[in-house]
């Protein structure tokens, strides 16, 4: 195993076509990380996945204060948008897509399981209060360079990679692996250049094939 790892953020059933929170052209992902995945797999990189993995109850959906969905709101002391019930454990909306290439993903790691505070990123709870494993792993694994793409790139995405910043990899974003919530229209952009200026480095799938050995 090299020392860079893939790293696929909730590709799952509800955030594509059909699903609760659908993210539009979330499915055209599905594609781009198939072929990352072969791409890795032939340099011996790891492949690690997140899962959104809520129970029922999560204080993050509307459903639970009686609001339209992406009203604005607070839990746990944090700003928070009020989502459609989703990718509620053991619910075919929480599964990873049915066309990607599970079979050659190493680890996948569920966040989002604590149903008071909400969980972003693949790496801890908004509120920096609780760790998953995701790091950890990493770190067992010597991993050193993160290739980050998924969904949805203004939410789960921006801040898994922000927080991989800080924890100290090298982060690569393959931008066409990336859809958007767009609340606001300019949110994926805007997310895009947060990540950038952070200190992520930006690639189209076609760009960074062509710039890795």
């Amino acid at each position: 195993m090299s020392h860079r790892a893939l790293l696929l953020v909730d590709l799952q059933n509800d955030f594509c076509a059909g699903g609760a929170l659908a993210v539009t052209e979330g499915d055209s992902t599905i594609d781009v990380a198939n072929r990352l995945i072969a791409w890795c797999n032939a340099r011996e990189d790891a492949v690690v996945a997140s899962q959104d993995w809520h129970p029922a109850n999560h204080g993050s959906f509307a459903s639970q204060h009686h609001v339209a969905p992406f009203t604005q709101g607070e839990l746990d002391g944090l700003v928070q948008t009020f989502w459609p019930d989703h990718c509620v454990q053991q619910t075919p909306g929480a599964e990873l897509h049915p066309l990607l290439n599970q079979k050659a993903i190493d680890a996948v790691f569920h966040k989002g399981e604590n149903p008071r505070i909400d969980s972003y990123s693949a790496f801890f709870d908004n509120g920096h209060r609780q760790k998953t494993e995701l790091d950890a792993w990493l770190r067992h694994h010597e991993i050193r360079a993160l290739i980050v793409m998924g969904l949805a790139t203004d939410y789960c995405v921006k801040f898994t990679v922000l927080d991989a910043l800080k924890l100290g990899y090298n982060v690569s974003v393959i931008t066409d692996g990336c859809r958007g919530v767009n609340i606001q229209t300019q949110d994926s952009t805007l997310a895009f250049m947060e990540m950038s200026v952070a200190g992520a480095t930006l690639y189209t799938l076609a760009d960074w094939e062509e710039t890795q050995p």
